[in-house]
Parts: structure tokens; C-alpha cells; sequence
């Protein structure tokens, strides 16, 4: 088995590279390997998730079709952030259903999704407490996404954290319909936000 120690480009993704793996979240490629399996020869990233203290080696072959991608841009980061902000949406479905669906979209990989999770599964101090499996759910999603916050501003996962809840107290009690000019309302005063 042997070990490419120089930063090689592969595939788009580089040894030393942060990358988001759906299933796990945030990962760095350490190294790339080639092993022979089965007497194929195989390439392979080897991925670590520090926090998760897991190492996983994935063929490079099928980086791209298990959802591997690069971290997320700045204004992806910034979406996100900003549709926390908004009102929860919440399905008037089985609970059983919805934690599939938060499940499927923690997992995608997606930080759009992502945020969406958490942005439904917030709760304020005002409101009723969260169910062992809400909340089980809500801090995998707020996990994954300060995990990649982290990673992309280059700040503590802490940092991230912060950042998230500073937006989600943010959040205005406002209607959906009517969009961008409830911020406005918003940033008025947050005593009327809170009271309403």
C-alpha cells in the first residue's frame, strides 16, 4: 500500500483539502492511497473527521457519486444564515415522516437543507421544550452546519455556533408572504419582535 505524501490534485480534490462527505459531515483528505482489491488496483481519498475521531477512505472513482463535494462558498454560507432567519416551516405530517425528511436533508450533505433543519427545529426560550428526537435532530443539524461554517470563515466551531444563534435570534415572528420587507420590521426593534 502506498502513500502519496505530496498534495496531489485528484478528481478536483486535493491531500490537505476540507470536503464535505454527506453521511459525515466535514472531513479533510489526508493523503491518497492506491490498494489493490480483489486484484484491482483501487485509488483511494483517505478522509478524516477529526471530531468524529473516523477515518474513512473513499475510491476516487466514486468521490463524485456519493455526493463528495467541496466546501461550501461564502454565499452559500450567507444563504444559509439568512433562511434561519425566517419563519419555521412546519409540515402538518406525522413526526415519524418529518424526522425521515430532516433526516434525508441532514444527511444530503446539502447546507441549504441543512439550515432549513434547523431553522424548523429552533426553539426560543419562549417555546415549548423539544422532544427527546427534535432535539437529537436539530443539534445534528446545527452540528453539520457549524462544522462547514467553521471550516469555510476559517473561525472556532464555537465561533459558529455563535453565528448561527446570533441569526436565529434574529428571527423575526413574522408571515412568510411577505418576504424581504419583514426584515426591515425586524431590524426596527427586536423588543416588538420578541413580545409579539
Amino acid at each position: 500500500m502506498a502513500t502519496a505524501k505530496k498534495p496531489a490534485v485528484r478528481n478536483g480534490f486535493k491531500t490537505n483539502e476540507h470536503i464535505v462527505y454527506p453521511a459525515h459531515g466535514v472531513g479533510q483528505i489526508v493523503a491518497v492511497e492506491e490498494q489493490e482489491i480483489a486484484g484491482m488496483k483501487l485509488e483511494l481519498y483517505v478522509i478524516v473527521f477529526e471530531k468524529d475521531k473516523m477515518t474513512l477512505r473513499v475510491p476516487m472513482a466514486k468521490a463524485e457519486q456519493v455526493g463528495m463535494r467541496k466546501l461550501a462558498e461564502d454565499d452559500t454560507v450567507d444563504k444559509a444564515l439568512e433562511i434561519i432567519k425566517g419563519r419555521a416551516r412546519v409540515k402538518r405530517t406525522m413526526w415519524s415522516r418529518r424526522a425521515q425528511e430532516y433526516e434525508a436533508k441532514i444527511n444530503s450533505g446539502d447546507l441549504v437543507a441543512i439550515s432549513e433543519v434547523v431553522r424548523d427545529l429552533h426553539r426560543a426560550s419562549s417555546q415549548p421544550e423539544q422532544s427527546y428526537s427534535e432535539r437529537q435532530l436539530y443539534e445534528a443539524a446545527l452540528d453539520r452546519m457549524a462544522r462547514e461554517i467553521s471550516a469555510v470563515s476559517r473561525i472556532t466551531e464555537t465561533e459558529a455556533i455563535r453565528r448561527i444563534e446570533d441569526s436565529l435570534n434574529k428571527s423575526p415572528k413574522r408571515i412568510a408572504a411577505r418576504g424581504d420587507a419583514a426584515e426591515e420590521v425586524a431590524d426596527e426593534s427586536e423588543d416588538e419582535a420578541e413580545a409579539a
